[in-house]
This record gives structure tokens, C-alpha cells and sequence, in this order.
């Protein structure tokens, strides 16, 4: 698209919308009252996780204050609506404190999880400027964030309102920072710096296991996947064809639940029981990027495997973190199913 305006003021311009955005959370710094308060309280005595939620910009925000959050002592994470309204909301617990975020609180998509959160026993915080709005009424703390107008002189993409949401977002975690005594060394432990990021730019290949894999074949007797389980000292084993195609895995919460549903016949092949089609990652994907999906679906152990479906080697939550090498035997069955 052309540039067809004939401004040349653009400095003044700027200067306007920094104006307009400093008015906003002035008008915001102003609307704090209780109800800042009682969401600070959930949030600072929450034993689960607080757990951001928003779609669209407000989702963008969403995602930042979950990072800030969990580098300063609160664990957080983001959980978008539309994909925990297809499964997601299993990561939810009842000690969980949800906040949702929507600038107008009639955002459909968060809208629809909220009363399922709160059934799953979640206490839910919502940030709208609009106390009447559903998002409100949906939930058990409301935080009003209203500026006077947004910076873009059409008064649509937002502006001054995601500044605003953002900076009650970092209010949150610097109050949640002083309540908790979170100083500099505890700052430290969860920042390491150059090692962790020199480790995650790397390919997942660089730091798998690949020798000595706790693997079977799909029509081992169950009681050798068993053995082969408890020998790796992963708390996983891959179970494969003759082309070694990943086809399931084995975990030992698999086997946990076995044997609690009475179902652990050692001689039933191991394929009539494993987790089919199991949660891998690929040779060649960024180790970041395998950590993030690691932390979001809740897994400690991931098989990789080539681009035609080979099983290549697994990986550990550990080996991705640099924490060193170390191996379960009773395993907590955070696997790939």
C-alpha cells in the first residue's frame, strides 16, 4: 500500500499517542479498588497454577503476563479458549486461579470456558473495562481496566487498552513478587541465562538419547515391554514394526492404570495395551520449541522420530532444561500418551 498522507509532523504524532496511552493508565491507576485486591489475595495463595486465557491482542498480553509471572516466582501458564474448549481444559485443576482477559468481555470464545472452569472447582478473575459485561458476570472477580480512548484515531485496533491490561498484568506479579519475598537469588534460579538459551536454540537431535532406547517390538508379550520399562530408566518404551515406525508407546502410568483396571495379562501383546499414535517430536525441530510443547501437554518424556516416521530417539524434559542425566525407576507417567 502506497503512503499517500501528506503529515510530516510524525514526531508529534508519536508524542500524541504516548500521551493518550499515559492518560489511559492514569484513568486505570485511578479505577484500582477491592476487587484488585481479592485477585491479587486468589492469586497469591493459589497452590495450582494461575493460568491466562484471551483471544486475540488480549491473548497476545495474556501470553506475556504468564511469562512474567512465572520468571517471578508465580507458576502460570497460557491456555488458549478455543483449543481448551476441544480437550485443553483437562489441564485445569481445581487449586487452579484463572485470569481471562477481554477488553469488551463479550469475547464468545472465552466466554463459552468459563463456567466449565469454574465447574472443574478453578476460581476465575476476569480484566474488561465493562463491569456488566458477561465476562463479568461470569466470573468471581472482576477487574475493570477502561481507558478513555484508544490511541488509533479510528478508535479500533487496540491501543491504549492493551497497554493497559499489560501494565495491571505486570501490577499483579510485582505485588505477587513482594507478598511472596521473591529477591534476586530466587530470580536467579529461574533465569540461567545464556546456557539455557544456547541450549534450546539447538535441534532436539543434539540432545536426545539415541543409543540404548528402551524400544520393543508391537508384538512383544507384555511382559517384556515390562522388563525393557524398567530397564531404561525413562519411564518410557517405544514400541515399534520391523521398519522401526513408531507405533505406540508404553508408559508407567500406563501400566499403573493396568493395573488398577485389572487388565495386566504379561502375556497379551504389548500392542493391545500401549497408547497409539503417541505425542512424538520430529528430527530437525528447535529444542524450544519442543520444550513448549513439552510444558503445555504435560510431558516428561517425547519420542522424536524422522520425517518417514522412524523412531530416531527420545528426549527428556531434563536433557532440554541442562538440569543433567537422570533416570526413574518408579517413573511419574508424564510419557508421550
Amino acid at each position: 500500500m502506497a503512503c499517500t498522507s501528506e503529515r510530516k509532523d510524525w514526531l508529534e504524532l508519536a508524542r500524541e499517542v504516548l500521551d493518550i496511552e499515559v492518560q489511559g493508565l492514569e484513568a486505570v491507576r485511578d479505577q484500582l479498588d477491592g476487587p484488585f485486591i481479592e485477585a491479587l489475595t486468589a492469586m497469591a495463595k493459589c497452590t495450582g497454577r494461575v493460568v491466562i486465557t484471551g483471544l486475540g491482542k488480549s491473548g497476545l498480553v495474556g501470553r506475556k503476563i504468564a511469562a512474567t509471572l512465572s520468571s517471578t516466582g508465580t507458576p502460570s501458564f497460557f491456555l488458549h479458549p478455543v483449543e481448551g474448549a476441544h480437550g485443553d481444559l483437562g489441564m485445569i485443576r481445581d487449586e487452579d486461579v484463572v485470569l481471562a482477559l477481554s477488553n469488551s468481555g463479550a469475547t464468545d470464545e472465552v466466554n463459552a470456558i468459563l463456567p466449565t472452569l469454574k465447574s472443574l472447582g478453578a476460581t476465575v478473575i476476569a480484566m474488561t473495562s465493562n463491569p456488566a459485561s458477561p465476562m463479568a458476570g461470569l466470573s468471581d472477580v472482576h477487574i475493570q481496566v477502561r481507558v478513555p480512548r484508544e490511541a488509533c484515531p479510528m478508535g479500533l485496533a487496540p491501543t491504549s487498552s492493551t497497554t493497559a491490561q499489560l501494565a495491571v498484568g505486570d501490577a499483579l506479579a510485582v505485588c505477587l513478587m513482594e507478598w511472596k519475598s521473591f529477591g534476586q537469588d530466587d530470580f536467579k534460579r529461574f533465569h540461567p541465562g545464556g546456557s539455557l538459551g544456547q541450549r534450546l536454540a539447538t535441534c532436539v537431535d543434539q540432545l536426545m538419547h539415541s543409543d540404548g532406547l528402551p524400544v520393543v517390538r508391537e508384538e512383544a508379550a507384555l511382559r517384556d515391554a515390562l522388563a525393557t520399562l524398567n530397564g531404561g530408566g525413562l519411564g518410557l518404551v517405544a514400541v515399534v514394526d520391523g521398519a522401526t515406525l513408531l507405533k505406540g508407546v508404553l508408559t508407567d502410568g500406563d501400566v499403573r492404570r493396568l493395573v488398577c483396571a485389572g487388565g495386566l495379562d504379561m502375556d497379551r501383546p504389548v500392542s493391545a495395551v500401549m497408547t497409539v499414535s503417541p505425542r512424538r517430536a520430529t528430527a530437525g525441530e528447535s529444542s524450544a520449541r519442543v520444550l513448549d510443547f513439552m510444558e503445555r501437554s504435560q510431558i516428561t518424556v517425547l519420542p522424536v522420530v524422522r520425517d518417514d516416521g522412524r523412531l530416531a530417539g527420545m528426549v527428556h524434559l531434563h536433557d532440554l532444561l541442562g538440569k543433567g542425566e537422570l533416570t526413574f525407576s518408579g517413573g511419574n507417567g508424564g510419557g508421550a500418551g
